[in-house]
């Protein structure tokens, strides 16, 4: 009988303390997060952490299921979704819907960028000063962008003249750039890259040098040119859907943009780490990295200088203000240098 009453004892402690670990109230707010990135990338280990901390700060209110690796939707149906609510938030580059955000293409030109918290640091000044009305359908949470694009190739490039002809794998604005400099153009996703580089369909390609760890491209390149004085970059954003945003609550929004605030650095300072680590990986191969004089990196930006121009005159004529936006960029350019 006492074992019995023990036993019963016990059987209703364990109800009290295990029911409530089972019994935990549902979140107020569930969001989904849309990402192409695949899981193991910095940046997608970023955006996985960003959703944590609006939940920890939110004490478990907000609710973040985020899909990497394109698994809800893909880079360049990203924006679409989160503008129709097929995702809640979304984060992506602005390049994969050329057209859609003439504005904000700007960031990309070849300006001379030179790191990737410098892009960062002007996408996200420039976004504040223009507030261009293409980004008011969705709720910019915060913008990134990449270290400069630089041209990485099987034969050695010291001047101007060693571009011609040389087939380079470009895509976005550095088409455009790589016609400038004497050279040719090959228009190919990033996926395709290494084995073009292998076979031989291109000589080199123009990109950031984290492709070269990341990417594995220093396994079939032997050198690269520092040719920061055309550095081009590309710009990212993390959005959400407008009328999910204005479904939250002041107090939940303010976290959202505190801890957007926050992360605005930490994907900076990511791009800049990425680009270290892939220079150490291509030297350790025994790859070459070629300077350019300040006297060859001023012909190499007089030589893409036409493309500025050409893109100035095309936004003008869509009743935009290009030259005030590139001479604003150029500004910023050098007050986030010496940030």
């Amino acid at each position: 009988m006492r074992g019995s009453k023990l036993l019963l004892v016990f059987s209703l402690a364990l109800v009290f303390v295990v029911v409530p670990l089972f019994n935990v109230p549902p979140a107020e707010f569930e969001l989904n997060f849309a990402d192409f990135f695949p899981p193991t990338h910095i940046h997608a280990k970023l955006c996985a952490s960003f959703a944590k901390e609006v939940e920890k700060r939110t004490n478990g209110r907000v609710k973040i299921a985020y899909f990497p690796g394109g698994a809800l939707l893909k880079g360049n149906e990203i924006y679409d979704g989160i503008l129709k609510g097929v995702t809640d938030m979304g984060h992506s580059v602005f390049a994969y819907t050329r057209g859609r955000f003439p504005v904000m293409e700007a960031v990309d030109l070849p300006l001379g960028y030179t790191k990737g918290k410098q892009s960062t640091c002007v996408i996200n000044a420039f976004y504040k000063e223009v507030k261009p009305k293409e980004l008011t359908e969705a709720k910019v949470l915060y913008l990134h962008a990449h270290p400069p694009g630089l041209i990485h190739s099987k034969k050695p490039v010291y001047k101007l003249e060693d571009l011609k002809g040389l087939k380079i794998r470009s895509t976005g604005f550095f088409v455009k750039v790589a016609t400038q400099l004497g050279a040719v153009p090959v228009a190919m996703p990033m996926g395709g890259t290494y084995e073009a580089l292998q076979k031989g369909v291109v000589d080199a390609t123009a990109n950031p040098m984290e492709t070269l760890k990341g990417w594995k491209h220093a396994e079939v390149i032997k050198y690269t040119t520092e040719c920061y004085s055309i550095g081009y970059c590309s710009g990212f954003y993390v959005m959400m859907n407008l009328k999910k945003w204005n479904s939250l609550p002041k107090d939940i929004q303010k976290v959202f943009d505190e801890v957007s605030a926050e992360w605005i650095p930490k994907h900076g300072d990511a791009w800049d780490f990425i680009d270290d680590e892939a220079r150490k990986f291509t030297l350790e191969r025994g790859n070459k990295i070629i300077p350019l004089s300040k006297e060859e990196s001023a012909r190499w930006a007089k030589a893409v200088a036409p493309v500025i121009d050409e893109w100035i005159k095309d936004t003008e004529k869509k009743g935009l203000s290009g030259k005030k936006y590139v001479t604003s960029l150029k500004k910023l350019l050098k007050a986030c240098a010496k940030k």
